[in-house]
């Protein structure tokens, strides 16, 4: 990434032509080659297309993901309050909720948190617009299927997947935060 590093113009105007400093300054550049480091940095921590572990986790910081999810442990229940497609069923169809804590962590592999981050990135610079949230889903979920949103006209929007979700899916797509919502507006998820 670096081609050459040029030590000395770090050296600041007042020491620039103190031969005593300027000495030190090239004895010690000679001995610590910063090139590999530099690349290293950028490489594994400021390319997010190439950053991994601690510097994707930095990029996750900067737009307002994270890697962990927690993932239902169990499957649908019998739910009154704010009940979606996601997590209730019908009477006589699942069990009553027990209240007990059900969830299980979940942490993104590289690969998938990447993904996530150039789609919270992508929404965090999206207009809102329903062209603009589409292209968010295509960026987050590429050659899966048909997604898209549509715009009920009364405040509400519905996100539609013509695929099954995974777990991990569903998560990214209810707790995440990677799909834009404008304010005021009611939000349902469908999918296969």
């Amino acid at each position: 990434m670096t081609d050459t590093f040029d030590h000395r113009d770090t050296v600041v105007s007042q020491y620039s032509n103190s031969p005593i400093m300027l000495a030190l300054i090239d004895s010690f550049s000679d001995a610590v080659d910063q090139g590999s480091d530099f690349d290293a940095f950028y490489n594994l921590i400021w390319n997010v297309l190439t950053a991994q572990g601690y510097g994707l986790d930095l990029w996750g910081r900067i737009v307002g993901v994270v890697r962990v999810l927690q993932l239902p442990s169990s499957g649908k229940y019998f739910g009154f309050e704010e009940a979606t497609g996601l997590t209730v069923d019908p009477f006589n169809q699942s069990p009553f909720y027990s209240g007990a804590t059900l969830t299980n962590n979940f942490s993104l592999t590289d690969a998938a948190f990447r993904t996530l981050i150039l789609a919270k990135a992508l929404a965090n610079i999206s207009d809102g617009s329903i062209p603009g949230i589409n292209q968010v889903l295509l960026s987050l979920f590429p050659g899966r299927g048909n997604c898209y949103v549509t715009d009920a006209q009364d405040m509400t929007m519905t996100y539609t997947f013509l695929f099954a979700l995974t777990a991990v899916e569903i998560a990214i797509v209810s707790q995440s935060g990677v799909l834009p919502k404008p304010v005021g507006v009611q939000a349902t998820v469908i999918h296969s």
